[in-house]
């Protein structure tokens, strides 16, 4: 049964196109049919052919890589620039402008200063008044008060927008020491310093004797190092006996001397390098049976092991005959002249408070 729907094409449809255009010409044996079959390999190949059409594609100078890094490097070059623009401009503020200056002593904070007077300090900076805070010195400026002798270490910091502020660490003292004709303080470091105005009575310490001002600061200090491991052993049990000591003789450190008060009179003793509270603990334990024995007990050697020699520094020492077989043995010593710097009157140099 045929189709309803089927139509004939008719030659004429069959030669011209569907937009009026005609058709190319086709032999005079091909039926419509063929002709048709013709038209649509041409519809078929024509999107293949238009897929072969070369489309230009415009690019850039550099790849989309380089471009992007490029852009990021421009712009932190400008956002640089313009912090160094910045900070050059807040400079010359900061170095031109009237708010930065340090106009008078009462911009200059001080802490930490007992001993140390506000003059010294303020004589140190005083060429930074009027001066730009920022162009004072701190590192010179603290030098140069580490040099007063009772400073031991100092800070110096800006606070803005014009102050200063100083904080002072000073010396603490451990003896008197005799320098000259006058007394004068010194710390462990061997560092002299002169006594507070008013406070001569504030200190109670023995006096060094065999230490100079003249001396280098390294003999100084070694020195003070025995003489601190001196007191350090003579108070460690809980008998602060360097209470009792009024001078110390630290010219031979072979044998250190401590002279010695008590109601009865000084006495020098002879203690040697080491072991001092051995050895202080042995006078104490005969000092008084010495005086019964002697008529005059001016200085002790206690440097040997299982012997004691009395009064080595008097030109004629005296032995009693049944002091040989004592634990604390008295022997005649060859004579030896008075010992060079002694001191017969401690109660004159000694401060108490």
């Amino acid at each position: 049964m045929a189709r309803k729907n089927s139509s004939v094409i008719s030659e004429d449809e069959l030669e011209e196109a569907p937009g009026g255009s005609a058709r190319r010409a086709r032999p005079d044996d091909e039926s419509p049919l063929d002709a048709r079959m013709f038209d649509l390999d041409d519809e078929a190949e024509s999107p293949f052919l238009r897929g072969q059409k070369r489309v230009p594609v415009r690019r850039g100078a550099l790849p989309r890589k380089a471009a992007s890094r490029v852009k990021i490097l421009l712009i932190l070059l400008c956002v640089g620039i313009a912090i160094g623009v910045l900070g050059i401009a807040m400079r010359r503020y900061g170095a031109e402008s009237w708010r930065f200056r340090l106009d008078s002593s009462d911009n200059i904070a001080i802490s930490g200063t007992n001993n140390v007077s506000r003059a010294q300090v303020r004589n140190v900076m005083a060429s930074d008044i009027d001066r730009n805070v920022f162009f004072v010195p701190l590192e010179e400026r603290k030098k140069q008060l580490e040099q007063i002798p009772w400073v031991q270490s100092a800070s110096v910091m800006r606070l803005l927008p014009n102050r200063l502020k100083i904080d002072i660490t000073e010396r603490t003292p451990i003896a008197f020491v005799e320098i000259g004709s006058h007394i004068a303080l010194i710390d462990a470091s061997g560092v002299i310093m002169e006594l507070p105005p008013g406070q001569t009575t504030k200190y109670s310490f023995p006096v060094v004797v065999g230490i100079s001002d003249s001396d280098p600061l390294s003999t100084r200090a070694a020195r003070m190092k025995i003489y601190s491991q001196f007191a350090k052993e003579l108070d460690s049990s809980g008998g602060h006996y360097s209470a009792d000591i009024s001078d110390v003789d630290l010219s031979d450190p072979y044998d250190i001397k401590a002279t010695v008060t008590d109601p009865h009179g000084a006495v020098l003793v002879h203690l040697g390098p080491a072991n001092f509270l051995e050895h202080f603990k042995v006078y104490v334990a005969h000092v008084q049976e010495w005086r019964t024995q002697f008529k005059k007990l001016e200085s002790v050697d206690l440097r040997y092991d299982h012997q004691v020699i009395v009064n080595p520094d008097s030109p004629g020492a005296e032995v009693p005959q049944d002091a040989a077989n004592t634990p604390a043995s008295a022997v005649t010593a060859t004579p030896q002249p008075p010992a060079q710097n002694k001191k017969t009157a401690p109660s004159k140099t000694k401060k108490h408070t």
